[in-house]
């Protein structure tokens, strides 16, 4: 029979058992199971982040505040950076990710007031500063709040 993938096997005693540890002294591995007398090594393990009896580095640096374990992802975008959108336009979160304002992964869209705007645009976003409204609406155009999503009952 020619010799192909389907029947190719290793040649004999390629593969050892596995060695079974701690099973009597005739074993050759029993008693200690190869790991000495006491000591270090000879004991179930050191965690990973042990560092020899030193404090480990967790321990040294300072903790500071309060770190939400689910933060809110907020989009600023000024009021100046609407200028590039045509005027009688309708700006939302797609048309904003389109002209790169807002990029990857976002909770919220805020609209601050930090520029000019001269254009009467339609804006819809989750939150305005009030410096932004009075610059949108100034200019003829429109700020609608989006109603908050409320929390799903498995992130409560």
């Amino acid at each position: 029979m020619p010799t192909t993938l389907s029947n190719i096997r290793k040649p004999l005693g390629a593969t050892r058992g596995k060695t079974r540890r701690g099973r009597g002294v005739g074993s050759g591995l029993g008693k200690t199971a190869g790991r000495g007398s006491k000591g270090q090594y000879a004991r179930n393990g050191i965690r990973r982040e042990f560092e020899g009896g030193q404090t480990p580095l967790a321990r040294r640096l300072p903790k500071r505040g309060f770190n939400p374990p689910f933060p809110v992802r907020l989009a600023e975008v000024n009021v100046g950076d609407l200028e590039g959108f045509a005027a009688g336009a309708s700006v939302d979160e797609k048309a904003l990710r389109e002209h790169g304002l807002v990029k990857g992964r976002v909770d919220r869209i805020k609209i601050l007031g930090s520029g000019d705007l001269k254009k009467k645009i339609t804006v819809t976003a989750h939150a305005f500063s009030k410096s932004a409204v009075v610059k949108i609406e100034k200019a003829g155009g429109k700020a609608l709040l989006l109603e908050p999503v409320a929390p799903k009952a498995a992130e409560i």
